[in-house]
Order: structure tokens, then sequence, then C-alpha cells
């Protein structure tokens, strides 16, 4: 089995981190896999113009990657790191209405 048929197996993100053999914290996943796989998904996302073209080499990459994306959590929450456009749509935004378009 190729590494994409491989990868294409996995569903949950203890699998990406059990296969990748990262060692993690249970808790942390438990709060953040969503957040934590659209985060590995927005890195490999990034880079992939850049994608080594031999196995062993991109299986390098991506454990990276997702190290990164787990650790993004450990060190910050899902509110913090905005991964989801939802958690977006609740910044303030600054609007400008000026006083003639104020009818009475």
């Amino acid at each position: 089995m190729s590494f994409v048929d491989e990868i294409e197996e996995l569903e949950a993100a203890e699998d990406f981190l059990q296969y990748f053999e990262l060692d993690y914290d249970a808790s942390i996943v438990h709060v953040n896999r969503l957040h934590i796989l659209q985060r590995f998904h927005d890195y490999l996302s990034k880079g992939g113009e850049f994608m080594p073209a031999d196995e062993d080499s991109k299986k390098q990459v991506y454990k990276q990657l997702l190290s990164r994306a787990y650790n993004d959590f450990v060190q910050s929450d899902a509110q913090t790191e905005k991964v989801f456009k939802v958690f977006k749509m609740a910044e303030p935004q600054s609007v400008f209405v000026s006083l003639s378009d104020i009818k009475v």
C-alpha cells in the first residue's frame, strides 16, 4: 500500500497522530480534534507546491506539519487560533454611518 493510500484510510485525529508516531495528550485532542485536522489540512494546502515527490520525504513533511498543527493547540486554544470561519465571524467589525444616512 502506498503512503497516500494509507493516509486515506485514516479518519480521526488520533489515527493520524498514531500513524505518524507522534506523542499526544488525549485531552487536548479530544477538545480540538477537528481544529487540529483543519489546521493540518491548511498547512498541507499552503505547502503543496513544495511537497517532495518521494514517499519517505513526503511522509516526513506530513509528520512535521501534523506535529505543528497539534502543537498550535497545546500552546493555545480554538478560539484564539480561529481555524474555522465561525470564530472569525465573531470578531468586532466597525461600520461607518454618516449623519445624513440617519432618518427619523
